[in-house]
């Protein structure tokens, strides 16, 4: 592309691809010289209305002057940025800069005058307030910090771009014309617009994937077998709703198997939606050209050879995203193994999996496709799972996921009514910061499930290309968690934790009632619960001669009980009893569960009779396909022709089995809390699983995420400090990244790893926002040592601070309580004999502090998941174990206080086996000002405060360091844009 030399080279770091408001992408890109043709072209296709809003007066063409204007540029006080489709324009935005007398003007003037023109077709897609956020972007980075647009009256659209973008503004009506003016700051406001408009976009995109009305399957071939014509085979077999086509370049037939076949999807005379592509790499660029001119919507591409098999391959991948892009399409895949919908609009099986998923209310999100079909396969067969429960609403899988992501369909899940349970399996997460943001939003709404694979493989999966993160996985867990996702290890917890999410109620504490007629399961299923932090109550043993209505009655008892929570059912069948014995104690425990609706019932059982095909009979009342509208539902077994799968045992892993009547979902999808428990709530199911710890293990998760829900609500606040000095704060770190300041640690240049602060710098950054650190004073001689303790008053500690053994009192580095000159020279001449000489060991003195529980406080931006806030008790022993908790920043009062009490040895500082209780709320206001720090100032790259001293009256910060760097670029403030691997 040539370039403007006037006086800036060619920003391609402005180029970006958008997702629009009816979910098709959009290039944004700065107009240069070459742009000419496209301009004229691009002009000649806009009404006149259109061109009379823009230069208020009819304006049929452009001159050359005009051309020549609006296509050189010098990127600085004259920018130009197009929206193309098909390389094509279908938008443009201009800014000039201005002085206060509204004439051209160039730095340090920090105002510009903005102008749009969309073409007529492309007017409601969203096209003007993507630009705006673009516009606004590259003005902020020139600059320039506020817009002025003059509007005619009856331009009401493109006023309400300006209106309900969000920022600040003015408005004037002078001369039959009105003007706005705005600052380009991003607010609360505008963030929240920008994001919502997002979703909303990002989520149609999804829906245009999963609801097409036309599909076409690129590579169908003659023979059955191949991966087109499987698809092809699926799609036809699931019913799908809408017009279905073959495409293959070598077919004579006019239909396959009664499916209207074409040589290419140009030939196809009707719109297409949605093209299935599975035709050879090679072959991938020029079937997407083909979709690209025929204006197909999006692309399954089921094709591998992409950035699964090496760096040709991953570019080749590139390249397919870009294409797909250029015009308006989003990708599955490649590599993909297909997506479905089980909705009865549509019913949609454009996948490899031969059988279609029965209609229910749980999501699957899966980025490979092995686990893919294990999912499917389990939530499938009778013994295993889901389906025939509350069965499927939608399943992706996106195989390299170069396009469409997990945070893509999280968006679509959000506001689908037909989904009331997400799951997901992740191999790699490429944006955690908006995954966690869209997470936290979601959790709010609807549980979401995660499980992650490669945790520990060190690398992202091939074919996966993601930001670097240096937090451990432990780490991304945590934050994970605090954002309301329920993390799970295993695919069998996945399925597990759904299953009761999907129609039991959330439970309102962890109080639980034990009941059945084993004395040893109720006895497993106790401990169960106490090893997953529980409160169980007593088992309630009925006796192996139980009833059906003894259990009904107990049921009932234990679910009236205000002292427990949820109920937990353990089921052994007399041996040899018919299986009409089992049905009859399925309905009892239905029966009693439907009377009392606001409580979760499970159900823990040993298969040794009927009573699982009992429990599959039970869970099989969904209206089945053919069911008259409104009839009664038939009682089936979820295995297919009531066959007994292999395997199902839980020796095999086989999954819950369910009691279950006819499915009712919650009105647009919503959970419903105990208080909100609907009157239908006969109808929810009853999970039963093979194991008490799987059991107690999904209910544990689900009281968990319940606590989340309800705390969620009140989320605190972040305290304001009358103390914190944030503008010396600021003034001080430019000092420093210019090269100024002590710091004996430092380079005088600031690198990439960042400017380590030296004691006097550290000290006074943190004292800006009310962090004392206790002084400590260098001792390199034995006579320094005295007199550093002279000055600061006995007693006092010693200790090194070699980074071989700083913070290892265990290593004995550290001499306490040194009352007087003596035994501080004796602790010196023990600490170099032991440890060898001053200038290796680099001695300190210290005033000793009052005695409490050591801890440690961290803060560190990460790249890909942002601000962490850490903590957790010093000592080999908490490192060793992993003890650490970790919020994200900006971490309100409520966030300190669970952080303090979420380690497992957070009752050292409340008092254990009698010890004084330490000073926690001091603790919290640390953690709350310490955030605040690194909130502030994203240049604060990294701060340790250790150790913490946390006596039973205040703390004592006896360590500190402190790292600045330029800040890392924060992509969630920027203008919306679709991520680039």
């Amino acid at each position: 592309m040539q370039t403007s030399s006037d006086r800036h080279e060619y920003p391609a770091h402005w180029e970006a691809d958008v997702v629009l408001r009816d979910g098709g992408t959009a290039r944004i890109r700065p107009i240069a010289a070459d742009d000419a043709d496209r301009l004229v072209s691009f002009y000649e296709q806009v009404s006149a209305e259109s061109k009379y809003y823009r230069f208020f007066a009819p304006y049929p063409r452009l001159s050359a002057k005009d051309v020549h204007r609006f296509t050189h540029h010098d990127f600085v006080d004259r920018v130009g940025l197009a929206a193309t489709v098909g390389g094509e324009f279908i938008a443009t935005v201009r800014y000039d800069r201005i002085n206060a007398d509204g004439l051209p003007a160039s730095a340090p003037a920090d105002e510009a005058e903005v102008a749009f023109l969309v073409q007529d077709a492309h007017q409601g897609r969203g096209v003007a307030s993507a630009l705006l956020e673009h516009v606004a972007a590259v003005a902020r980075e020139r600059g320039i910090r506020r817009f002025a647009a003059e509007v005619l009256p009856a331009n009401s659209k493109m006023i309400k771009v300006f209106t309900d973008a969000g920022y600040q503004q003015k408005r004037s009506f002078e001369d039959g014309v009105v003007r706005l003016e705005f600052d380009l700051e991003p607010t609360d406001r505008s963030l929240a617009v920008q994001r919502a408009r997002e979703q909303r976009a990002e989520g149609r995109s999804v829906a245009r994937l999963l609801a097409p009305g036309s599909v076409a399957v690129i590579g169908a071939g003659r023979a059955p077998g191949g991966v087109g014509r499987s698809v092809l085979d699926n799609l036809r077999e699931a019913g799908f709703t809408g017009r279905l086509y073959a495409v293959n370049g070598a077919l004579q037939e006019k239909e396959l198997d009664g499916v209207p076949a074409y040589r290419s999807v140009r030939d196809i005379p009707e719109p297409v939606d949605l093209a299935v592509v599975a035709v050879p790499a090679e072959r991938v660029p020029a079937v997407v050209a083909e979709c690209g001119e025929h204006g197909v919507q999006g692309l399954v591409v089921v094709s591998a050879g992409y950035a699964e098999s090496g760096p040709e391959g991953r570019e080749r991948q590139r390249e397919l995203v870009r294409e797909a892009r250029t015009y308006g399409m989003r990708i599955i895949g490649p590599n993909a193994f297909g997506i479905i919908n089980t909705s009865p609009r549509v019913r949609l099986n454009a996948s490899l999996a031969p059988e279609m998923p029965r209609t229910g209310r749980i999501g699957l999100f899966a980025q490979s496709g092995a686990i893919g079909i294990a999912l499917l396969s389990r939530l499938h067969r009778r013994g295993g799972g889901v389906t025939g429960v509350t069965g499927v609403s939608t399943f992706v899988s996106s195989g390299n996921r170069a396009d469409v992501s997990g945070n893509d369909v999280l968006q679509y899940w959000y506001e689908d009514p037909d989904t009331d349970v997400a799951l997901m399996y992740l191999e790699s997460i490429g944006n955690p910061r908006k995954f966690t943001r869209l997470a936290r939003r979601t959790a709010a709404a609807k549980p979401l499930v995660v499980v992650q694979g490669a945790r520990h493989g060190g690398a992202a999966p091939q074919g996966h290309a993601v930001r670097a993160t240096r937090l451990p996985h432990a780490t991304v867990s945590a934050l994970l968690r605090q954002a309301g996702v329920i993390r799970v290890d295993t695919i069998t917890e996945l399925v597990d934790a759904g299953l009761l999410l999907a129609r039991q109620p959330l439970p309102a504490g962890p109080r639980v009632a034990i009941l059945g007629n084993s004395e040893s399961l109720g006895l497993l299923t106790y401990d169960a619960c106490l090893a997953e932090g529980l409160r169980p109550l007593p088992p309630a043993d009925l006796t192996t001669a139980a009833s059906a209505e003894d259990f009904h009655a107990a049921l009932s008892h234990a679910l009236a009980d205000d002292g427990c929570d949820a109920v937990v059912v353990t089921a052994i069948p007399a041996v040899g009893e018919a299986s009409t014995a089992d049905a009859t104690l399925a309905e009892a425990l239905r029966s009693a569960s439907a009377a009392a609706p606001a409580k979760p019932v499970l159900v823990v059982h040993v298969e040794l009779g009927g009573l699982a095909e009992a429990l599959s009979a039970a869970a099989s009342t969904a209206p089945q396909p053919g069911e008259q509208s409104g009839g009664q539902p038939t009682v089936q077994s979820a295995g297919r022709s009531g066959e007994q799968p292999a395997g199902t045992g839980p020796e095999a892993g086989g999954g819950p089995h369910p009691f279950r009547s006819a499915e009712r979902p919650s009105a647009q999808g919503e959970r419903r809390t105990p208080d909100e428990a609907a009157p239908e709530a006969e109808s929810r199911l009853i999970p039963a699983y093979p194991a008490s710890e799987r059991a107690v293990r999904a209910l544990a998760e689900a009281v968990k995420y319940g606590q989340w829900r309800r705390e969620a609500t009140d989320p605190g606040r972040v305290p304001e400090y009358e103390d914190i000095d944030e503008k010396g704060a600021a003034e001080q770190i430019d000092r420093l990244l210019g090269g100024g300041g002590e710091g004996a640690a430092a380079e005088p240049a600031v690198g990439e790893a960042g400017l380590t602060l030296g004691p006097e710098d550290t000290c006074a950054l943190l004292g800006r926002y009310g962090i004392g650190v206790r002084r400590a004073l260098p001792a390199p001689t034995p006579g320094e040592a005295v007199a550093a303790a002279e000055r600061l008053g006995y007693p006092v500690a010693l200790k090194t601070t070699a980074p071989h053994l700083r913070h290892r009192a265990d290593l004995g580095g550290v001499r306490l309580d040194l009352a007087d000159e003596e035994q501080l020279r004796r602790a010196y001449a023990e600490l170099t004999s032991l440890f060898g000489k001053p200038e290796e060991l680099r001695p300190v003195v210290q005033g000793m502090a009052p005695r409490g529980v050591d801890t440690v406080l961290r803060a560190v931006i990460d790249p890909a998941a942002g601000a962490v806030l850490s903590f957790g008790l010093a000592g080999a022993a908490s490192e060793l174990l992993g003890d650490t908790a970790h919020r994200l920043i900006p971490v309100t009062d409520r966030d300190a206080a669970s952080l303090v009490r979420s380690i497992r040895t957070a009752p050292l500082l409340f008092g254990w086996r009698g010890s004084a209780p330490a000073d926690v709320a001091a603790l919290e206001e640390l953690l709350l000002r310490l955030s605040r720090l690194v909130d502030d100032h994203p240049e604060v790259v990294s701060v340790s405060l250790e150790p913490v001293v946390v006596a039973p009256r205040g703390l004592s910060v006896l360590g500190a360091s402190v790292r600045l760097a330029p800040p890392p670029a924060r992509d969630d403030l920027g203008p919306r844009t679709l991520p680039v691997y």
